[in-house]
């Protein structure tokens, strides 16, 4: 594995050393969360898959949003010994940004089994604003900025569930978010 945070491509849950999830805690085991087995796949497909899909919508990827959210899904299964119990939707969301940066790294297909070390900095979530303002003032944050700031106000995500999926501590994603929204503000009144 690369780092804690980091997955390591081509790898899956039967090699059980990559966290896609980007937390330094061990994977639950299956004993403890119940058993990962298709009931609890279909439940969770219930649960997320529309709500994967719509992250990938916003983030730009229309044409290929039903593939990519299969792909997202299709990782959570083979992955399912590592998805945190509590907190898969911030699981699937965090894949779904390593899978939505590998497709657009490569221009092709995302193979399910390869996860990129890192998303990609440039995140086109701000094409899919419509108010001019907003995007010019989102234009002028860092990639990381936007990032923070799309997963709260587009996801809904805060404490512990944005700690996850930015791979960071809570403390560390409540300041990020806070840092965040402080550029927002001067960035709203540069206008």
């Amino acid at each position: 594995m690369h780092s804690a945070q980091q997955p390591a491509a081509g790898t899956d849950a039967a090699e059980g050393s990559d966290d896609v999830a980007g937390t330094d805690a061990p994977a639950p085991s299956p004993a403890a969360t119940g058993p990962r087995d298709e009931p609890w796949f279909e439940d969770l497909f219930s649960r997320h898959a529309t709500a994967v899909h719509r992250y990938l919508l916003r983030r730009g990827a229309a044409d290929d949003a039903e593939d990519l959210a299969a792909d997202v899904l299709t990782v959570a299964w083979r992955r399912r010994a590592e998805v945190p119990d509590g907190h898969e939707l911030p699981w699937l969301y965090r894949t779904a940004g390593f899978v939505l940066a590998n497709h657009r790294r490569k221009g092709r297909p995302v193979p399910v089994e390869t996860v990129p070390d890192e998303p990609d900095p440039d995140d086109p979530a701000v094409l899919a604003v419509r108010d001019e303002r907003v995007r010019e003032a989102l234009a002028r944050l860092s990639a990381r900025d936007r990032q923070v700031l799309l997963l709260t106000a587009w996801e809904g995500l805060t404490g512990d569930d944005l700690a996850l999926v930015l791979g960071l501590s809570r403390g560390g994603a409540d300041a990020a978010l806070s840092r965040a929204r402080s550029r927002l503000r001067e960035a709203w009144a540069a206008d």
